[in-house]
């Protein structure tokens, strides 16, 4: 029997998000829309989105990750912490294919990465966005047309209206960006972009590398209630964040586990966070 999409009570969501309510509202339709098409099953509710055994990364024969196991769930809410240097953003890239383990199963949605062909890859990774940390653009369009180019690339440019690419630019407060070009932009405003960016193809998964870094607290916590308003429509999200603050305020708002590389390994952070 089909699942039907969580549901969540709209007005104290909106009763919680101020003046920017109706930003939060559109992606609310946007994710219940998603889990209606999908229909997912109680069978497929539970396969793994994301799952490693016993994997590994080494690069010029020195270990930068090894014995990784991990397994993220739909609509699991994960943290990713560590030092500098620790492995981070080498372990969200084995997520999603942009680097192969040195050892090791790496799946994507319960596909081996080794045995899948490029149209296999470029057909999952449709099913995550994917905020980087660098952020980077093409310089020469528009905030707006960088934000809409995965519809583009993908041949679903028409599912976005322009009144709604405005809202999801208004949401991260990018409204009055939207015809700037990337190098007018500061580091916050770019970060703010990939996020839109990110959430334009409504995935399954979004991987999040320093998603708030360099953006002022308020907006980081708007930035952070989407997230958190979209794992519990089902999305999965796992975020790299050296910010504590952040998880803690996280934690009091969804049931989030807290991940920590340490000595090349992935271990489950203490109750400390």
């Amino acid at each position: 029997m089909p699942l039907a999409p969580q549901r969540i009570s709209f007005s104290l969501v909106l009763a919680t998000q101020g003046h920017h309510s109706k930003y939060l509202f559109y992606f609310v339709k946007i994710a219940y829309k998603a889990a209606l098409r999908k229909n997912l099953t109680r069978q497929e509710s539970e396969h793994s989105v994301i799952e490693l055994k016993n994997a590994a990364f080494s690069y010029g024969g020195a270990d930068i990750l090894t014995e990784m196991n991990l397994r993220l769930s739909p609509g699991s809410f994960h943290f990713l912490t560590g030092p500098s240097g620790t492995g981070k953003t080498t372990l969200l890239k084995l997520c999603y294919h942009a680097l192969l383990p040195s050892s090791g199963v790496v799946r994507m949605f319960e596909q081996d990465v080794r045995a899948m062909s490029r149209d296999d890859v470029a057909k999952l990774r449709r099913r995550i966005g994917v905020v980087h940390q660098d952020c980077q653009f093409l310089d020469h369009l528009s905030v707006a047309e960088n934000v809409l180019m995965p519809l583009q690339v993908s041949g679903r440019e028409d599912e976005m209206a322009s009144s709604n690419l405005m809202e999801l630019l208004g949401w991260v407060g990018m409204a009055d960006h939207a015809e700037a070009k990337p190098p007018e932009l500061s580091g916050g405003e770019r970060q703010r972009a990939a996020l839109a960016r990110a959430l334009i193809m409504s995935p399954d998964l979004i991987l999040a590398d320093e998603p708030t870094g360099n953006a002022a607290w308020e907006m980081g916590q708007r930035l952070l209630s989407l997230l958190v308003v979209l794992n519990k429509m089902g999305k999965t999200i796992l975020i790299a964040t050296h910010d504590l603050n952040l998880i803690r305020t996280a934690k009091a708002q969804v049931s989030a586990r807290v991940l920590r590389i340490q000595d090349h390994r992935l271990q489950l952070a203490g109750a400390d966070l």
